[in-house]
């Protein structure tokens, strides 16, 4: 969906982070180390923490519920990674960190408490009318109603009313403490300004390049120096050449299944309609089409005005009969939509932002209209409408048709595999390859990360042998356009190769240890080159470099051949027209740079982005600060022993498993 019309970000996070509850906004301490891994008791609890000393001899700590990780855990997948959403792997990773917010948070909160710090009901309710979930809660300063408060908490989280309130009131208690312990942290003006001005120093300057590719090549060592090489690093090849396994298989595609693929039934069909109908229901939805004129946030009256004017300007022209779409590629500042005359498609009730959401459901299709949301003006057309509605049978019967025979097929093929395996182990791989007219192939020894040119994918079959034995019984693995039955049949052991055998790799091993000093040296003679003849192009003539001239850049920006500026080349800030600089590593490049141009920021340009710059110092310094003061408690707590993790509980098991 296009960026500038996705929900609000800032909303969704501000619910979200309530939900998980992260310790808050700004706090980013987690995974501590050394903080799991402290005991265990109840299989239904993550974690304890206790806020005294004494607690856990009463049995008065704060309880981290296993169900509580697993669902926040779960939220998180589904509001980050909807595209892992059912993926068990994805889950495990997410739950131990989510684990460890919780309890980061109870530790904080306990902390909050120690200071005398709270918040109550009144404050969960100011929070609500005029923070981020304000837009949602009470749209127009007015509140949607406790019923449909409840709907909207329900269906974003999944949680009720009471759950909600108690983690917005616990997050407002965290932000309080950050609030407190970050209160004297301060910024002067005289670093806003020199913070300013490195950022933003623009320079120009010509760049002498020397390739590490191109100097790899000049190493050229005798075979005696490659050899003396080759057996100084012995221990470096005792074991290049790695495990191998000789497999002897044969291999059917899905075509010489026998009886081959059942095709699936009308019933069959049917069946599987039934099964899976909740996939076939499509939600109400609209396709839009818009054309955006930006208004950042925190603009003036004057500039919203202008914005606005223009915005009703080209919808004249759209009344007058102007194209909508070529209007929309010339005028509009959505990147997303504009090159393809604004059209956004088919988007469900709820997934743009409020005021954009409400229009394309309620405008009549076909009319034009002005819409302020918190991008800016937007003309709005409407051009579709569907009701929420179930796709008939008749519609979706191809796609389940094709599933099932896929299916079927899936079925088929390895029904056939394991019938050939069993055979084979009473038989052999031979006897029972001849009885089904199928090719027995033995292959020389192949390491874990090779490959069986003849099959189609030899991964599965490769990761099977190498977790078998010489003489083990037959099995099967998928080819990816069929299976193959195999055995392992021989085994080489992880041995070192001869110096002839390995030759060209002992070459590429020499270069690769040679070569940083070799650019480095040559680096530095290009740089005493360039400044002994104040001469770059010269000198880099002279050595072979290539000479290139860069944009007017900034400390942020990227430059070719050399990378970020300012983490590669902050020198380059310091010098003065004209100056040749020392040598630059650039890492798979080797730099000397002659400054053309530096451009320092105005007095007017540091004092109107004054205020933007000491916030975001300021800010900076304060998450820095409650970083510092939140790790340290943690830490204490886990010196302390007033955290318990405990470790996963496993499922139950099923019968039958």
């Amino acid at each position: 969906m296009i960026r500038f019309l996705q929900k609000d970000n800032r909303l969704t996070k501000a619910l979200f982070v309530v939900i998980i509850a992260a310790a808050s906004v700004s706090m980013v301490v987690y995974l501590i180390p050394g903080l799991t891994g402290m005991g265990a008791s109840s299989s239904d609890t993550f974690a304890v923490v206790y806020p005294h000393w004494y607690s856990r001899f009463l049995s008065t700590g704060d309880a981290i519920s296993q169900q509580k990780v697993e669902q926040l855990a779960t939220e998180r997948v589904q509001q980050q990674y909807p595209q892992y959403a059912s993926n068990p792997m994805i889950l495990s990773l997410i739950e131990p960190q989510v684990g460890q917010q919780l309890v980061q948070q109870q530790i904080m909160l306990d902390e909050a408490e120690r200071l005398g710090i709270y918040a109550d009901s009144n404050d969960v309710r100011q929070y609500l009318e005029t923070g981020a979930p304000a837009t949602v809660l009470f749209p127009n300063g007015k509140f949607v109603g406790d019923q449909q408060y409840a709907a909207i908490i329900a269906s974003r989280f999944n949680i009720s009313v009471e759950e909600f309130e108690k983690s917005v009131r616990q997050d407002i208690i965290v932000r309080r403490l950050e609030a407190l312990i970050t209160a004297g942290v301060t910024v002067s003006d005289q670093e806003v300004r020199a913070a300013y001005r490195k950022s933003n120093v623009k320079i120009k300057f010509d760049y002498a390049v020397l390739s590490a590719d191109d100097l790899q090549k000049q190493i050229n060592p005798t075979d005696a120096e490659l050899e003396a090489f080759f057996k100084k690093n012995a221990a470096r090849y005792a074991h290049a050449v790695p495990e191998g396994r000789t497999i002897t298989y044969f291999a059917f595609s899905a075509d010489q299944v026998p009886g081959g693929v059942p095709q699936p039934t009308q019933q069959d069909i049917q069946q599987y309609y039934t099964a899976h109908q909740s996939e076939y229901t499509m939600p109400e939805q609209a396709r839009a089409r818009h054309i955006l004129i930006k208004v950042n946030p925190g603009a003036d009256a004057k500039t919203d005005a202008a914005a606005k004017a223009k915005a009703e300007s080209i919808l004249k022209q759209i009344q007058g009969g102007a194209s909508f779409a070529e209007l929309a590629k010339k005028y509009s500042d959505d990147p997303g939509s504009k090159d393809s005359g604004g059209e956004l498609g088919f988007a469900q009730r709820g997934r743009m932002v409020p005021e954009f959401d409400q229009a394309i459901f309620a405008q009549p299709i076909g009319q034009y209209a002005i819409v302020k949301t918190q991008y800016g003006y937007h003309i709005v057309q409407v051009e579709e409408r569907q009701a929420a509605h179930t796709q008939p049978l008749s519609e979706v019967a191809p796609t389940i048709q094709a599933t099932l025979v896929r299916e079927k097929s899936a079925a088929a093929q390895e029904n056939y595999a394991r019938t050939l395996t069993s055979e084979a182990i009473k038989s052999g791989l031979q006897k029972t390859a001849e009885a089904h007219h199928l090719q027995l192939v033995t292959t020389p020894p192949i390491n874990e990360q090779g490959v069986i040119a003849a099959l189609p994918d030899s991964s599965q079959l490769l990761a099977k042998a190498f977790q078998s034995k010489q003489g083990d019984p037959a099995q099967y693995a998928t080819t990816g356009e069929g299976y193959a039955v195999f055995q392992v049949t021989g085994v080489s052991a992880a041995h070192a190769p001869t110096f002839a055998d390995w030759k060209s790799h002992v070459l590429d091993d020499y270069r690769s240890e040679q070569l940083p000093s070799l650019l480095a040296q040559k680096t530095a003679e290009l740089a005493a080159k360039a400044k002994a003849e104040n001469d770059l192009a010269k000198a880099a003539k002279e050595m072979g470099a290539q000479v290139k001239t860069s944009d007017e850049v900034k400390e942020a920006d990227q430059v070719p051949d050399i990378g970020a500026l300012g983490q590669v080349a902050p020198q380059l800030f310091d010098l003065a027209p004209g100056a040749i600089s020392g040598p630059i590593n650039a890492g798979r490049t080797g730099v000397v740079a002659r400054l053309v141009d530096k451009q320092e920021p105005t007095a007017a340009e540091i004092q109107q982005s004054f205020d933007q710059m000491r916030d975001q110092m300021l800010e900076q310094r304060r998450n820095d600060a409650f970083q510092v003061f939140a790790s340290d408690v943690i830490n204490s707590y886990k010196k302390r022993k007033l955290v318990q993790i405990n470790a996963k509980p496993q499922s139950p098991m099923m019968p039958g498993q």
